[in-house]
């Protein structure tokens, strides 16, 4: 899952950021409207957690932008504005959750995994397939029932793939997942992480399309 967060606050955002960051999630901080927008707008989120009081542009006239581009990119505002009016008109202009400052940052990190339950189409924060069990709260993954040690790229990797079970995801979709906007990325970092995802699961869990990218074996049935 990649996030774009907004905002312009140094403290709140470089708070935010090390929480995504310890939660295994690919993000770029963006900390102007009219920057923000540009960035959603090219590149290929799964949800943007959005600052209303922004410079360059505020919050609100972003969502407007994006929806009105036909963006269906998840949308959770933070803001310090508590009043109602201004809740209601984010949510009518396409917000999909609204958390009002100050928060605690367990508190967004559990809105987040809603996001992303409702994004998959899953009720619970585990995602089975087959064997395995790969638990979004905790960030943890087990198979057959044993607890299996992940590092967070390798993590970030297999949830992608889980994401998406029945879809071949190339490398650069996977790239994008797992380092976001990182530059100097390894040609075969990709294929160590599967080669140790391989190894610490079992072999025929990931199969390589050769010369397309990466598939969970749909021979393994998954279970939500």
């Amino acid at each position: 899952m990649r996030i774009l967060l907004v905002e312009d606050d140094e403290l709140l955002g470089s708070g935010v950021s090390d929480a995504l960051e310890n939660a295994r999630y690919a993000h770029e901080w963006e900390r102007d409207g009219k920057l923000a927008l540009a960035a959603a707008q090219q590149g290929n989120f799964d949800l943007i957690i959005l600052d209303l009081g922004l410079p360059g542009m505020d919050g609100l006239e972003v969502l407007r932008h994006l929806r009105e581009g036909g963006s269906q990119t998840a949308v959770l505002i933070l803001s310090a504005r508590d009043g109602s009016r201004d809740r209601v008109s984010g949510l009518n202009l396409g917000a999909d959750d609204y958390l009002i400052k100050p928060f605690e940052l367990d508190e967004l990190l559990a809105r987040i995994n809603a996001l992303e339950r409702r994004r998959m189409g899953v009720a619970s924060n585990q995602i089975k397939f087959g064997r395995l069990v790969l638990d979004l709260s905790s960030h943890s993954v087990s198979l057959d029932g044993e607890s299996v040690s992940m590092l967070r790229r390798e993590f970030m990797l297999l949830r992608k793939l889980l994401e998406v079970p029945n879809q071949i995801l190339s490398r650069g979709q996977l790239e994008a997942a797992v380092y976001g906007f990182e530059g100097d990325i390894e040609s075969n970092s990709i294929d160590v992480h599967v080669f140790h995802l391989r190894k610490k699961l079992y072999p025929e869990i990931i199969k390589t399309i050769r010369g397309v990218g990466y598939q969970l074996d749909p021979a393994l049935k998954a279970e939500k």
